[in-house]
């Protein structure tokens, strides 16, 4: 694996992801974005991880995209949405552990990931009109679904970055710790999903995701429709 991305295990079934490009805030770049598909892919795909936490190297958690790398008019800008786009697709539980900046490609970053825990010096921006450019990656409507339509006003038209304690009372993160507690808590938590049943996560996560992007009554119905297929498969069994 490149050593833009290091993983660890951090964990029983725990995968630790952290983008290593600190110089350049870690920033997306081509090679992080090869390095984080082929990683999230092998996530994916081996029985032996069952949740995992995406965080940065100090100082930042991700800037968003690198410019420089992405320069050309035929640079492959594609890739990095198609890896945006597929993280709520995995399957399996997603964390990020935001120390730092999220701008932009950061905070799709973080709004793909199934929740987010944050640090004190946490900062999240959407800069696209800053520099005359739109999204394709989700955040016009991961957004607004996170904290609501009218923050998500302010933070795309304003670009204003909104910090730490503003981020969790907005429903953008879900706790705030300590820098030294960020990724400890992520894992703690991370374990927690680890602990339990893999199809059975699969499946919970399933609804939540579904119902996110219907109506109520359509994701009422794929609540009970997924209810029926588990009792159907004999998978259904109470612990004490």
């Amino acid at each position: 694996m490149s050593d833009v991305l290091l993983c660890s295990e951090a964990g029983d079934g725990v995968l630790l992801l952290t983008m290593n490009r600190p110089d350049a805030r870690n920033a997306i770049s081509l090679e992080l974005t090869e390095a984080l598909s082929a990683a999230l892919e092998e996530y994916q795909t081996d029985a032996r991880w069952r949740a995992a936490v995406l965080t940065g190297a100090p100082p930042a958690f991700c800037a968003g995209l690198d410019l420089k790398s992405f320069s050309a008019p035929d640079a492959p800008r594609h890739k990095v949405t198609e890896l945006i786009l597929s993280l709520p697709q995995l399957g399996k539980p997603l964390i990020a552990a935001v120390g730092g900046a999220a701008m932009t490609g950061g905070l799709e970053l973080v709004l793909s990931c199934d929740f987010a825990i944050a640090g004190p010096k946490a900062r999240f921006a959407d800069t696209h009109a800053r520099i005359g450019a739109l999204s394709g990656s989700g955040m016009g409507s991961l957004l607004p679904r996170t904290v609501g339509a009218r923050w998500a006003r302010q933070m795309m038209l304003t670009c204003a970055p909104v910090d730490a304690p503003t981020a969790l009372r907005i429903g953008l993160v879900n706790e705030l710790v300590e820098d030294d507690q960020l990724v400890p808590r992520a894992v703690e938590l991370a374990a927690m999903m680890s602990a339990h049943d893999p199809q059975l996560v699969a499946l919970a996560k399933g609804v939540i995701d579904e119902g996110f992007r219907t109506t109520l009554c359509e994701a009422g119905e794929i609540e009970r429709q997924t209810l029926a297929r588990r009792k159907a498969s004999g998978a259904m069994q109470w612990k004490s």
